[in-house]
């Protein structure tokens, strides 16, 4: 080799050596890159386990021949700081930085340099917990099918090698990058931004508890915590303006300003004290910043149509919302939803409304009939025709010769006959799915007056039926007001009314709900959703992506 060739050589090596940030040949980084990516472990991660995105990883690294992708010039890329940056604000989106490696990035920062494992080891850290962020930010943590939910997030994943290599690594602006990930929604948005306030609001120094009640306390009355009750209310937005004059007077401005706290917290709101609004007062704010962050990780499950679904139930909130152009609301009314009860609960999903079946019959499932049914009938064969039931083969068709026993092993069916006695009331709206589930109306009206309206079998009871059709087939001229009435009343049974648009409907779970406003509204954890979901993130990543086993509510009532 001739003495021109010897210095380009070593030109070439520094300058590479420059560009990947080190200051050993580079191709012992790409070495060292290349075993710890084999091996889907990295100790110095907070979670080393990533085998769970090693293929992606190793996509990553081999379109690049495993050279560095965040260092040069002897230090990260910029590109790599933005990340960081991100990574130790993730709280503020209802990640735990801590999943990012937050507090391992300062060493890391000063470790670059010092040798080619330093190197590899920073660059594959910075990979593995960019390829998290991105897709918990996008499409949420854990994957819904493991809960048994509707929801396919597959659908909507990033091709995650391309999309580091083509939108990041070179990103002028990493963080507008990083921000598009997320779901694009306004109630996203609104969450999000609530979420900020209550951590916010959860740094503060804590309030002393308030004290017990005994029995419930009215405007006009005394509380020995009224000072203390006076300061909760301002810091959560429920009382303005200066502190109500001092002492244990319980006056009308407090009492109003406890109706405003029980109405965002789903309690009787009639401003009285009581034992339940006490304790709501006292919950930690910690729990709500908990309650923001599993709202934020199910609205990032939704695909971006179904974000945005014309009709949306919230199963914690017992309230159906249907939406009109612009996703601006057109109407809310009340739901009955599936007993808290492990057989009975309401799965979430997201799919297409394509029907209504005027006066329909109802099928019973065989797990009804075997446990609310065949006792009745035990006793008395002629049960099922004094309740309004009838005996079909598969095909449909009544049998009038028919034995307990074929009912119990499903060789039967059982059906309700249609009428406005039937368990599905008068009309039921079908959006296809594998649980059986749909929106039904009742005769059992009075069961909307209740606070807590858990009470079917899985199915969704509407209070409200014929505003409902009327706003389903809006857009078809020939189903009148009149039409629709004269079709729940009168019409034949078991008339099916296809859609002219399929209309998007979303079953969903929000223990907390963020207004236009602002107003940010809680609810109980009706079916421990929330704890399953805080249960299986509080173990950190990999998080469980299997399905679980399917079971149908099915039950319809």
């Amino acid at each position: 080799m001739n003495r021109l060739s010897l210095c380009f050589g070593l030109c070439v090596a520094f300058a590479l050596c420059l560009a990947t940030g080190c200051q050993q040949p580079p191709q012992q980084v790409e070495s060292e890159l290349q075993q710890d990516v084999s091996s889907g472990r990295l100790p110095t991660l907070r979670w080393p386990d990533f085998s769970d995105y090693q293929p992606l990883v190793n996509t990553f690294y081999s379109q690049r021949n495993f050279a560095p992708a965040w260092l040069a010039n002897g230090g990260p890329t910029s590109q790599a700081r933005q990340l960081i940056d991100a990574f130790n604000r993730s709280d503020a989106k209802g990640l735990n930085p801590d999943d990012y490696d937050k507090s391992r990035w300062p060493d890391r920062l000063k470790s670059i340099g010092s040798s080619p494992a330093a190197n590899a080891q920073f660059d594959l850290a910075m990979t593995v917990c960019a390829m998290r962020y991105i897709r918990d930010l996008h499409i949420g943590r854990v994957n819904p099918k493991h809960f048994d939910f509707g929801i396919d997030v597959n659908q909507k994943k990033y091709d995650l090698p391309q999309f580091l290599s083509g939108q990041v690594v070179s990103a002028s602006d990493a963080g507008a990058v990083l921000a598009s990930v997320e779901p694009q929604s306004d109630e996203y948005r609104r969450t999000e931004a609530a979420l900020q306030k209550y951590i916010a609001l959860a740094a503060k120094p804590a309030l002393p508890a308030l004290p017990a009640v005994g029995s419930p306390v009215s405007a006009g009355g005394s509380y020995a915590g009224a000072a203390q009750l006076a300061a909760r209310l301002k810091l959560l937005g429920d009382l303005d303006g200066s502190d109500p004059s001092a002492g244990s007077a319980y006056d009308a401005r407090l009492a109003q300003a406890v109706k405003s706290f029980q109405l965002r917290h789903d309690l009787p709101n009639d401003g009285k004290l009581t034992t339940q609004t006490i304790a709501a007062l006292n919950t930690p704010l910690d729990q709500r910043v908990r309650q923001l962050d599993d709202t934020l990780e199910r609205w990032r499950w939704l695909t971006d149509t179904y974000a945005n679904a014309p009709i949306f139930v919230n199963l914690p909130e017992f309230a159906l919302r249907a939406y009109g152009p612009g996703h601006k609301l057109d109407f809310m009314m009340a739901v009955i939803v599936g007993k808290a009860l492990a057989d009975k609960k309401t799965p979430l999903i997201e799919r297409e409304m394509k029907y209504i079946v005027f006066r329909p019959y109802w099928s019973v499932p065989i797990s009804i009939v075997r446990k609310e049914l065949l006792p009745h009938i035990a006793k008395s064969k002629g049960y099922l025709a004094s309740k309004n039931f009838e005996v079909t083969n598969q095909q449909g068709k009544p049998v009038a010769n028919w034995t307990p026993r074929e009912l119990e092993q499903g060789t039967l069916m059982v059906r309700e006959k249609p009428g406005p006695k039937n368990s599905l009331g008068l009309v039921k709206f079908m959006f296809p799915n594998e649980y059986d589930i749909y929106l039904h109306s009742t005769p059992a009206t009075e069961l909307f007056s209740r606070t807590k309206r858990d009470f079917s079998h899985g199915c969704i009871r509407v209070a409200d039926p014929a505003k409902l059709a009327e706003w389903l087939l809006r857009d078809q001229p020939e189903w009148t007001p009149e039409k629709v009435e004269e079709a729940l009343n009168q019409g034949p049974d078991n008339h099916s009314v296809d859609l002219k648009t399929p209309v998007p409907v979303v079953i969903f779970y929000a223990t907390a709900w963020v207004k236009e406003n602002g107003t940010v509204y809680f609810f109980d954890d009706l079916y421990g959703y929330d704890q399953q979901l805080d249960d299986a993130l509080k173990h950190g990543p990999p998080y469980p992506q299997a399905p679980a086993e399917k079971k149908k509510s099915g039950d319809t009532v």
